[in-house]
């Protein structure tokens, strides 16, 4: 075999075990779902809030009658805020969520999923932000896959 065409073969090869190395790190990462790992909680009328955040949601729902409810509170995840499509964010990190609501105490991102009575369901995500001791709805939107 010629030089030439051994250091085109060699070439090959390793350009070859790069690309599978590159695909199987990518594919191992960043294609995980990093909402697989919460579950559903049911929040009704005896549901007792572990967090202030539950509190208010339950607290806003309940005089709004909605009550019960199914949500999953993904907390400060920065994965699954990078997911989320507001009418607001798309997509944003923690330093553009920094940016946007100056004064930024704590931030939570939670799917919240009604089925109302007449077999109608409602599932949005909602990014709520502390501000001033106070929880409030920043923005609503979706998680994209």
């Amino acid at each position: 075999m010629s030089k030439p065409l051994r250091l085109l073969l060699i070439f090959l090869l390793i350009d070859a075990v790069a690309v599978g190395v590159y695909f199987l790190a990518k594919g191992s990462g960043s294609g995980a779902d990093p909402t697989k790992d919460f579950a559903w909680t049911t929040l009704d009328a005896s549901y007792e809030p572990v967090t202030e955040l539950e509190q208010s949601i339950k607290t806003d729902y309940e005089e709004k009658g909605l009550l019960p409810f199914q949500f999953r509170n993904y907390g400060r995840n920065a994965a699954v805020l990078k997911k989320f499509r507001g009418s607001k964010l798309v997509g944003a990190g923690v330093p553009v969520l920094e940016m946007t609501f100056k004064g930024l105490e704590d931030w939570a991102v939670v799917d919240i999923w009604i089925k109302g009575e007449d077999n109608r369901e409602i599932r949005r995500t909602v990014l709520y932000i502390l501000h001033e001791n106070v929880w409030k709805v920043a923005d609503s939107g979706r998680l994209v896959d």
